[in-house]
């Protein structure tokens, strides 16, 4: 698996929410293709995995599998809770040809690190010893983490695991998986907002990132990989300077009145990237349930960190408005665009 940036591709789905749109998803994989990815996740958290069906699944897979061929890397995320679960996944994302698996700690029975490397991980690296597997640490997420001691076992008992998607939010946690891992182990960012930390610092030294924020912003964050990569670290922050706003919408954070006091509503991922690419008039359709929409002031967050961008930094948006044929201040600024978007 080569350095870089790779897209964790969203799902779209038709109107009702339904039935998966494979035209756009085609589009959208098309799009992440013309403006120089690296390589495309399939179904990850970001292509709201938890809710596909597995029939669903297994065709995301299959068709992002065939498109990228010979074109770009295509890595399928079959992690599960379930180790024959994830195995069986496993077993259609090799026959479909993909490149590699992410596997996910498994989440809520929330088994120790120990138990992850030996019950989990073990099992589909000696079943598939030919497929680069890609183990994915977001503790946030899952309630358990795979830790860099156990990493750097499976990394010395097998050939094909010498890569990590770290979305731990840790520098120490980074710091010291390259420390057991070794110079030449592959250490991919899982978190848009830390990718410039991890690629500069020369204790971490990440390879790439797995990225969300790619969906929108393609061109601009393989930009910023590629100066970091190269060691240009003045350009790499100006385009890290750019995307910054854009970076923060991962999970949008804001506090709603009720008549008990206020509470924290909290837009996760991928619910404020899909309503954004919604109001771009790019293929997404609604998350699916139990991920709702936003709330009005949330969406104020994600419409005005995107007037932001479009006017201080039209280029980021740029690659979107030439492909899907948009005019990005006029999506941005007609509030037609934003009915159904938001909790009245």
């Amino acid at each position: 698996m080569q350095p870089g940036t790779y897209t964790a591709i969203i799902t779209p789905f038709t109107p009702d929410g339904q039935a998966i749109d494979y035209e756009g998803l085609q589009q959208l994989v098309e799009f992440q293709i013309q403006n120089n990815i690296t390589g495309i996740l399939a179904v990850g958290t970001t292509g709201e995995s938890p809710t596909l069906e597995w029939e669903e699944h297994n065709k995301v897979v299959e068709k992002i599998a065939a498109q990228t061929k010979n074109r770009v890397l295509c890595i399928a995320g079959t992690g599960s809770n379930n180790t024959k679960e994830a195995i069986i996944a496993t077993s259609h994302a090799a026959k479909a040809g993909v490149d590699g698996v992410l596997l996910v700690d498994p989440y809520y029975n929330g088994p120790s690190s120990l138990e992850i490397r030996k019950e989990y991980i073990t099992p589909v690296a000696k079943a598939f010893p030919d497929l680069t597997i890609i183990p994915y640490v977001i503790p946030g997420r899952t309630g358990t983490q795979l830790l860099p001691q156990d990493l750097a076992i499976l990394n010395k008992e097998f050939n094909n695991i010498n890569i990590v998607k770290e979305a731990t939010g840790k520098i120490n946690n980074m710091k010291l998986t390259r420390e057991c891992c070794g110079p030449d182990y592959i250490i991919f960012s899982g978190d848009d907002a830390m990718t410039f930390q991890m690629l500069s610092d020369p204790l971490i030294k990440a390879a790439g990132v797995i990225s969300v924020i790619t969906n929108v912003a393609p061109k601009a964050v393989g930009e910023m990989v590629k100066f970091l990569l190269n060691g240009d670290l003045i350009e790499a922050k100006k385009m890290q300077s750019a995307l910054a706003p854009l970076f923060d919408l991962v999970t949008v954070k804001t506090m709603e009145k009720t008549p008990y006091g206020e509470v924290e509503f909290r837009a996760r991922n991928p619910l404020a990237i899909k309503t954004l690419m919604a109001i771009l008039g790019m293929p997404a359709g609604p998350c699916r349930r139990p991920l709702g929409k936003m709330s009005k002031s949330s969406l104020d967050v994600v419409l005005n960190t995107a007037r932001q961008v479009q006017n201080i930094s039209p280029e980021i948006f740029q690659p979107v408005a030439e492909y899907f044929k948009i005019d990005i201040a006029e999506r941005l600024n007609n509030p037609s665009y934003l009915a159904n978007l938001f909790y009245s």
